[in-house]
């Protein structure tokens, strides 16, 4: 009998997570330089959301990523890891805060997506080097940022239908999409990460959306993370890397 092959994400180690506010700042600037926007001609099968969740009064987060077969609509897998929270939160910053959790939960990834999806923002960041444009670089993978709420200036609103867009350019570019992705309810943000320019990133967000706002393989982490973090008891250790709950199903 055949034994399935793991496949295990990948991450380089582009720098260390405890550093004052100039040298986050400086880092964002040069690492900017290195994200490739172009376009990603694929039609991704297999499709990872990440996203994390905190603790209402305390310094633990849960990290959760959800593998999505968009072919078959259903979970190929969903892993949980907890961490603490290490440093405040400050605008445009939020990689240094949650990136640690969310690159572990990542790396404990056995199948092979093609795209990560993650709760935040990509090129649309005053330094270009919002979380999945961060995330990309360490992943080396194709990134989306799928945020809920523009980060640094005013949108305008596009068309009330699904799929209706706004460009949100700056000297002559397109740093991303205001997209409506259901009906009379509001749009997210959407921004190419890295490996993927901002109208792949609309495609591949509209690819994966199940009549609800947010992507389907974001909204499962999105709940994957929350109910993680209802499930640990209050006396729970704050542990790195702790609390490594996984499901998988099939190949």
């Amino acid at each position: 009998m055949q034994t399935a092959r793991v496949i295990q994400v990948r991450i380089r180690q582009l720098h260390g997570w405890d550093v004052e506010l100039p040298e986050a700042l400086e880092l964002q600037r040069r690492l900017s330089r290195r994200v490739m926007i172009r376009p990603f001609e694929k039609t991704p099968r297999l499709v990872a959301g990440v996203e994390a969740a905190y603790e209402i009064r305390g310094d633990r987060l849960w990290a959760a990523a959800v593998v999505f077969d968009l072919k078959e609509d259903r979970i190929i897998e969903e892993l949980t890891v907890r961490d603490c929270v290490k440093t405040a939160y400050r605008p445009g910053l939020l990689a240094f805060r949650e990136g640690p959790a969310l690159l572990e939960v990542c790396r404990r990834i056995r199948s092979d997506p093609e795209v990560l999806i993650f709760d935040g923002h990509g090129l649309l960041h005053p330094r270009r080097l919002g979380m999945a444009s961060h995330m990309g670089l360490f992943l080396e993978k194709p990134t989306v940022g799928c945020a809920k709420s523009a980060l640094y200036r005013e949108v305008e609103a596009p068309g009330k239908e699904f799929g209706e867009r706004t460009a949100i350019m700056e000297n002559g570019a397109v740093l991303g999409y205001a997209l409506r992705t259901r009906s009379g309810v509001k749009p997210v943000y959407v921004s190419p990460g890295h490996l993927m320019d901002a109208d792949s990133a609309v495609r591949v967000i509209l690819q994966c959306v199940r009549g609800m706002r947010l992507p389907e393989p974001l909204r499962r982490a999105h709940h994957r993370a929350g109910a993680q973090r209802g499930a640990d008891t209050a006396d729970a250790p704050c542990a790195p890397g702790s609390n490594d709950s996984s499901r998988r199903t099939g190949n």
